[in-house]
């Protein structure tokens, strides 16, 4: 029976954990091709630019030995030329895998309902789950565990933080979430990773108190693509939040500093923070070619 993966918690916690594993022994392997998806084609669709997604996904589905399809906006125009299910349906007749960054998580899942393949979330604007679980895998590298680990979101609570949250689900964190009332994450999410009892999650508007002896810091754009026209007005609710000098003081003396990127920076993160001796961004984004790497290995092997 095929898999998908649009949340981070359509994997059990042992599927997590198995993953992340699976991704640092495909690490090991970076460059060589494999044979995994040897004779096997995955659609990649992309409604939004893309520099991480779009390459560490080629590059990986290349490295285990398929073909990736690079699938425009224009040229399905999902849901507008032809019904979501009947484009379903036809992708799945050709293809081994779908892997789709857009906009509307609602078309993900109808996308996910009719494919008759595993179908893999790049992005929507509710979740980001390939991020978060690359994400964890850096941490691990870094800090010897991801149980426990105290982790500090600063900024708005967008698909990032909705997936920090997801993860929070399964896996027994500390996640101190800092932000403004009127940027707080998906309430049904935040309900959800509560109620799961598996970590501690607090949300707070003193991002001093956020960082306290925080192990992990990290922070994302505060508008993000497609919300453009708001970046003045998350701008100014959430300046207090940016990461820099001054703020990280208050942080564990070890502690690292993560962003999703792209970074804007000097809004939600200073230069001498992002480029200074705390920073494992660039591990971040590395990470994505080795995690979606284990994900798509796993999917393949459950269909």
């Amino acid at each position: 029976m095929k898999k998908d993966f649009l949340a981070i918690t359509d994997f059990s916690q042992n599927e997590v954990r198995e993953t992340l594993k699976l991704a640092a022994e495909l690490k090991k392997k970076k460059g060589q091709v494999l044979d995994v998806l040897k004779g096997k084609t995955v659609a990649c669709i992309f409604h939004k630019p893309s520099l991480r997604t779009r390459i560490s996904f080629e590059v990986g589905i290349n490295e285990l030995g398929g073909n990736s399809l690079y699938i425009t906006e224009k040229e399905i125009e999902l849901g507008v030329r032809e019904s979501i299910h009947d484009v379903a349906k036809v992708l799945s007749r050709y293809v081994a895998m779908i892997e789709i960054r857009t906009f509307s998580h609602q078309s993900l899942i109808e996308l996910a309902k009719y494919a008759d393949v595993p179908v893999i979330n790049g992005l929507t604007d509710l979740l980001h789950p390939c991020q978060i679980m690359g994400d964890m895998l850096t941490i691990i590298e870094h800090k010897g565990r991801i149980d426990g680990i105290k982790i500090a979101y600063l900024g708005d609570g967008n698909n990032v933080c909705n997936s920090w949250l997801k993860a929070a689900s399964l896996i027994p964190m500390d996640l101190r979430i800092g932000t403004r009332k009127e940027t707080w994450p998906d309430s049904r999410i935040l309900k959800e990773a509560k109620d799961a009892g598996k970590s501690t999650i607090t949300i707070t508007d003193n991002p001093k108190e956020a960082v306290m002896n925080a192990d992990v810091i990290y922070t994302d754009v505060w508008a993000s693509m497609g919300q453009k026209d708001q970046a003045g007005s998350k701008a100014e609710l959430l300046k207090e939040f940016q990461l820099n000098s001054q703020l990280l003081a208050g942080a564990d003396s070890n502690h690292v500093v993560m962003h999703c990127l792209p970074a804007e920076r000097g809004r939600e993160i200073t230069d001498e923070i992002i480029d200074g001796r705390h920073s494992i961004v660039f591990d971040q984004a590395e990470n994505r070619l080795h995690i979606q790497k284990a994900i798509m290995v796993k999917l393949i092997q459950s269909a």
